[in-house]
């Protein structure tokens, strides 16, 4: 139940063609307290209730726990939520050994394009593509939960 991830700022829309899959996700937050988020979220016909922890000091690792739901539950409890809804499409994109998760935001976050890889070892080595940009793990203003509080328009 641990999460170990980086995150980028993305330079172009190569990887849009280079993606096995993209989907269409809505999230919205119950909780978005430093130490611990819960969140909601409805990808096509499924509903997931997902509980983080704090990041370590570097951004990478984090406790994260999640468990799907149905789509039914999700939208109640999304009336719930905290203000400021998430909207982005994900698309998976393969490079090398790993897959990188590119959302593009919309609403409030149009224009944020972020891909985040998860990894096995906070250490590990993984190959960089030619779109992938400045490094932003650990920058608490690009977390979704913080995008729903501050949102990328009015930065």
């Amino acid at each position: 139940m641990i999460e170990i991830e980086r995150k980028f700022l993305v330079t172009s829309s190569a990887y849009q063609g280079q993606a096995t899959s993209k989907e269409r996700i809505v999230q919205g937050f119950l909780n978005t307290h430093p130490e611990r988020t819960v969140r909601v979220r409805i990808k096509a016909d499924s509903g997931f209730l997902t509980v983080k922890g704090k990041s370590n000091d570097a951004g990478t690792v984090r406790f994260e726990w999640e468990k799907e739901i149905p789509v039914a539950e999700a939208e109640q409890l999304m009336l719930i939520c905290e203000p400021g809804v998430i909207k982005k499409v994900r698309y998976n994109v393969p490079v090398g050994q790993h897959v990188f998760e590119v959302d593009e935001f919309y609403g409030d976050n149009e224009g944020l394009v972020v891909a985040e890889v998860e990894l096995r070892e906070e250490n590990e080595n993984f190959k960089k593509p030619e779109w992938l940009g400045q490094e932003v793990t650990g920058e608490i203003k690009y977390y979704n939960s913080q995008l729903g509080k501050k949102p990328y328009r009015s930065w």
